[in-house]
């Protein structure tokens, strides 16, 4: 793009300058549209879930029905409820989809597009996500409804508990590979995918995005009979729009950044040579992780809320800790691999590490999990001795009760 100012006649420095904030707005305004698709795919997966046909109206097999939403929505009044604070009530969903699009500044979709290769891309990507908390907080103060307030309070409080293990997971890879840089990261597992050194590490990564995104099982931040839809009860038109925006965007890019971490990112046969081979492997494994979050999302219920924090609490932070101790332990077990070499020599140098890391991750999990399921099992059976008791009580007093009955009915009757 530069060399294309450069002959438009546009000097060397205002070219360069002009072709980083051009690529940086398309490359946003990209990603601002890709949830016009993904809405797309969820209505239909949805449909065939639950044995639907999904929208099949607006064009050909639906895909114009999105658009047709937009449409409608831009033709929305947007309410201002009495006494909003309306400067705060408009301001959060702007930092909503802030929040989300600035993570695309240090996502590497193929070897030399990137917006820019922070050496601290990992710590940015959790700081810049974490701008929606605010923003969850100023929706549901600056809409002076008491539902709403109390589903930011509760969202807020799933949020912030739900980045302890999904920071202690991303702390994982910048481990195993010795920098915060996205791009480092992928360029490490030019050799083996790091989800092969810690799968469970991984899978807590995925489930602690999924919870921040506030997706089945963990959408409690919408719990439509519990909070009246949440801190989003008074939002309406374009304002409710860019809320739902936000949160289609932020399920893609977690699917991207999951590919980026663990899948190998952009890396594959020929990447190298043809970058644009680079954006067809990531758009592969993304669209693959994104349709595993749709499975769960259709498949699995609504947590409570004390179980949604008891998870979190009491599997996956202890997890999470548990599984970064050991992958530093075993990490310094073997000498460090020479990289440098052939793809055959690596491969071979380095596969002794990752699967004794790989197992050791699995045995993790697995112990982990067993320990979940005697813990259920030992609530289940609380649960059940406490409605023994009350059923024994009930038969216990229920003959008392009916014979003083008879008795006050005879004198009565006397």
């Amino acid at each position: 793009m530069t060399e294309i100012l450069i002959d438009l006649g546009f000097g060397e420095d205002l070219a360069d300058v002009l072709a980083k904030y051009l690529g940086a707005g398309l490359l946003a305004g990209i990603f601002l549209l890709l949830p016009l698709f993904t809405i797309w795919i969820e209505r239909k997966g949805a449909a065939r879930f639950q044995m639907r046909v999904g929208p099949n109206r607006v064009g050909p097999y639906g895909l114009i029905q999105n658009f047709a939403d937009v449409i409608k929505l831009l033709g929305k009044e947007l309410i201002f409820p009495r006494n909003v604070d309306r400067l705060t009530f408009m301001l959060a969903p702007i930092l909503m989809v802030t929040s989300v699009v600035g993570i695309v500044a240090v996502l590497p979709l193929a070897p030399t597009v990137i917006g820019t290769d922070l050496s601290i891309g990992v710590l940015y990507f959790i700081s810049v996500s974490s701008l929606a908390t605010i923003a969850v907080v100023m929706a549901g103060w600056g809409s002076n409804n008491k539902y709403a307030l109390l589903g930011a309070f509760r969202t807020v409080a799933q949020l912030i508990s739900y980045e302890i293990p999904l920071i202690f997971s991303l702390l994982i890879p910048v481990l195993l590979v010795g920098t915060m840089s996205m791009q480092g990261i992928v360029e490490f597992q030019g050799t083996y995918w790091l989800i092969l050194y810690a799968p469970t590490a991984a899978v807590i990564f995925l489930l602690s995005n999924i919870a921040e995104i506030g997706r089945a099982p963990f959408d409690l931040i919408e719990a439509e009979s519990e909070l009246v839809a949440g801190f989003m009860i008074e939002y309406s038109g374009m304002a409710f729009a860019m809320f739902y925006l936000a949160e289609f965007l932020h399920a893609f890019l977690v699917a991207v950044i999951f590919a980026v971490l663990f899948l190998g990112g952009w890396q594959g046969p020929f990447a190298e040579d043809l970058p644009i081979l680079g954006i067809v492997y990531l758009a592969a494994k993304t669209f693959f992780i994104y349709l595993v979050m749709m499975w769960v999302r259709m498949t699995l219920p609504r947590f409570r809320i004390d179980h949604l924090m008891d998870f979190n609490w009491k599997f996956l932070v202890p997890l999470s800790v548990a599984h970064l101790l050991v992958t530093g332990f075993v990490w310094r077990l073997f000498p460090d691999t020479d990289l440098s070499g052939g793809l055959f020599s690596r491969l071979v140098d380095e596969f002794p590490r990752m699967a004794v890391m790989g197992l050791s991750s699995v045995a993790l999990g697995i112990v982990a999990l067993s320990l979940l399921r005697q813990y259920a099992a030992n609530q289940r059976q609380r649960i059940l001795s406490l409605t023994t008791v009350d059923e024994e009580y009930a038969l216990a007093i229920t003959p008392q009760t009916t014979a003083q009955s008879s008795v006050v009915v005879v004198t009565s009757g006397d």
